[in-house]
């Protein structure tokens, strides 16, 4: 029972993205439809995306990066911009979970070495925001933006003009909160330097990356990225293989074929399809809110052909509630677990700003939609 519980607080979502596939077969009895509803494609770009991130934050290229950038005099308000960029920014790339997990403890570290732990709620606040937006720029930012793209095989220039206009919004938003308030210069010093751990294995892992990335915009087969993926890993760095979050890809299996028999079901499938023909964007931001974005991007998307709709409601969905975006869970626990955390008052700044720019870009989103 205890290991179950263990189990169920490391691993909720695959729990109850299971759950809702069981489930969803007393609708659907399985069968060999069930091959179908799965989109292996985004699976094994999913593996190699996760597999490269994971080497290259092994060899500690992240921290280096952030160790060079914050060492130094810096006024306040410039070091909490920098702080809030870094997740904003390598977002785009290495997604918005891994960029939380690398620069929320890396933030609680700068805060608490500068005696400005008082401000940490409201900078992971903004760190959180900037992942779960910076992310919306590109295909492989996060899980629903690689899902998104291929169900609706959008073209990049189609992608970009999506999402282009609301993240550089968000970055002028982003920048204004960060340079709010009292401002004091204040010295940054790291007790260990950080070092790449070995150039030749980083070089392996950037060269996955781009080839991931190649894949991704339809330049190469999935099938390929993977095998080469698999085979280099095997060869020069099995320990990544272990790294990777495979319960990640089976929560999205899970996800498959739920969907996939809930669209089956006419009735469902004609009151989700009614639903989302009067305004997409809408009903996948509110059903952000309560089952999270990558699962709201999962089931819409097999009832509408709005993928513009779709991709603008499932990213600026992401901000809202502490479930609307999985990876602001991530940052949430982490700064619960420091010293002298005040969770409530976390969870207060969290929910006002959170709220704030989702109206906001909600009302610019809309206008663009126009």
């Amino acid at each position: 029972m205890q290991r179950a519980k263990d189990f169920f607080k490391k691993e909720p979502v695959f729990v109850i993205a299971f759950l809702c596939a069981v489930l969803s077969m007393f609708l659907v009895p399985p069968s060999a439809d069930y091959i179908g509803y799965i989109d292996f494609r985004v699976l094994e770009l999913l593996f190699c995306l996760m597999a490269a991130v994971a080497g290259m934050q092994q060899e500690g290229v992240f921290l280096v990066l952030a160790q060079k950038i914050l060492a130094g005099k810096k006024s306040l308000r410039l070091l909490t911009l920098t702080l809030v960029m870094l997740p904003f920014f390598s977002s785009m790339l290495i997604t918005n979970d891994v960029a939380l997990i690398t620069f929320v403890p890396f933030a609680v570290l700068v805060l608490e070495l500068t005696g400005q732990i008082k401000h940490l709620a409201w900078v992971v606040t903004l760190q959180t925001i900037a992942a779960n937006i910076g992310s919306m720029l590109t295909p492989v930012g996060n899980p629903q933006n690689l899902y998104l793209s291929s169900f609706y095989q959008l073209a990049a220039g189609d992608f970009f003009a999506v999402t282009i206009p609301i993240v550089l919004l968000s970055f002028v938003l982003l920048a204004l909160c960060c340079i709010a308030g009292k401002n004091h210069t204040i010295e940054v010093q790291f007790q260990k330097r950080e070092e790449i751990q070995s150039k030749r294995a980083l070089l392996l892992f950037v060269l996955l990356f781009l080839l991931s990335l190649l894949s991704v915009f339809h330049l190469l087969s999935s099938h390929i990225a993977l095998a080469v993926t698999v085979i280099a890993l095997a060869a020069f760095s099995p320990k990544v293989l272990k790294k990777v979050d495979y319960w990640l890809l089976a929560t999205f299996v899970c996800f498959f074929i739920f969907a996939g028999n809930i669209g089956a079901v006419e009735a469902v499938k004609n009151f989700l399809g009614n639903v989302l023909s009067q305004n997409t964007m809408l009903y996948s931001v509110l059903s952000s809110q309560v089952i999270s974005n990558v699962p709201a991007a999962v089931l819409l998307s097999n009832f509408t052909q709005d993928a513009k709709g779709m991709l603008l409601g499932t990213n600026i969905g992401g901000l809202g509630t502490l479930v609307a975006s999985l990876a602001s869970l991530i940052s949430f626990k982490i700064y619960a677990k420091t010293p002298k955390a005040e969770v409530l008052r976390y969870l207060g700044i969290f929910t006002a700003a959170n709220v704030v720019m989702l109206i906001v870009l909600y009302g610019f989103a809309a206008v663009c939609l126009l």
